[in-house]
């Protein structure tokens, strides 16, 4: 499945699969963090696997973890949710990286939380 994923008012083009990841740097311990999701079928969002650089507050990795090319990566076991609501503090570490199709950042500069949602149905 091929789609769409809204971010704000934004449209973003979603890889072969309806798959994107995103990546950001924790705002305590300063390590990399990065989630992959997936549209469902149903237009929700499901994650599909977690991968984290380190260990320490926060970042401890799910059951199932095993280290992988310098990342602990795991599959949380939870059910796909509507949507998701980026912080946009403008002072984290980093900006969301959200790779689809392209990659954009999101939630660089203090503002509203960023959404993300499935597109809806065009038909």
């Amino acid at each position: 499945m091929t789609g769409c994923l809204m971010a704000g008012a934004m449209m973003i083009a979603l890889a072969e699969g309806g798959s994107f990841t995103l990546e950001w740097t924790h705002s305590v311990e300063r390590e990399d963090w990065r989630e992959t999701w997936e549209v469902t079928e149903d237009h929700r969002l499901h994650l599909t696997q977690a991968a984290v650089k380190g260990s320490g507050a926060g970042m401890e990795p799910g059951e199932g973890g095993h280290f992988e090319d310098g990342w602990w990566v795991w599959a949380p076991d939870l059910p796909p949710v509507p949507a998701l609501s980026l912080a946009a503090s403008g002072k984290t570490p980093s900006a969301w990286t959200l790779c689809a199709a392209d990659c954009t950042e999101l939630g660089a500069s203090s503002g509203k939380p960023v959404q993300l949602a499935p597109c809806p149905d065009a038909d």
